[in-house]
């Protein structure tokens, strides 16, 4: 039997095996390798992805017969193409649809979001706890009171600091 909430406190808890984003994130310097934009239309069986935003104006027409092998004939082509250094080459491969466009970006904002929001509750908790733990509160009254294990609290902020 399955105690009532415990599917919850088992996502609560799973929020903390994720690496936190650096205090620096924003300002971290990222190698940029170039990017090509692909647009996906579907034909028939088959999507058909055109890049348009080549050197010397090339344009590359390619088709898969999913997703996924479509964007790998776009980089293939791409790289073939160009032959750049290896890893300095990357795709975006967005539908032409602007509808479906939109879709697919409001699932990358939503994911963006996601992975703010679980860095500013793993700051929440960790604050919450130290703070009860400076109070005198038990791991096991402060995982009951955050819905975790206290085991996990007590990871959170451990007994040497205590």
């Amino acid at each position: 039997m399955v105690a009532y909430g415990s599917s919850m406190n088992d996502r609560r808890d799973a929020i903390f095996d994720e690496p936190d984003i650096p205090e620096d994130f924003d300002q971290a310097e990222v190698e940029i390798a170039t990017s090509y934009n692909a647009t996906a239309t579907r034909t028939g069986k088959h999507w058909t992805a055109t890049v348009r935003n080549l050197p010397e104006g090339h344009v590359i027409q390619v088709q898969g017969a999913t997703w996924r092998e479509t964007k790998d004939n776009v980089l293939n082509c791409v790289v073939d193409l160009l032959h750049p250094a290896p890893g300095t080459v990357g795709i975006h491969l967005a539908p032409a649809d602007p509808e479906a466009a939109d879709a697919l970006n409001s699932v990358i904002d939503a994911r963006v979001a996601r992975f703010y929001a679980e860095q500013a509750e793993r700051d929440a908790v960790r604050k919450a706890a130290r703070t009860l733990i400076d109070q005198g509160w038990t791991t096991r009254d402060i995982g009951s009171a955050l819905g975790l294990s206290h085991q996990r609290i007590s990871q959170i902020v451990p007994r040497a600091t205590m």
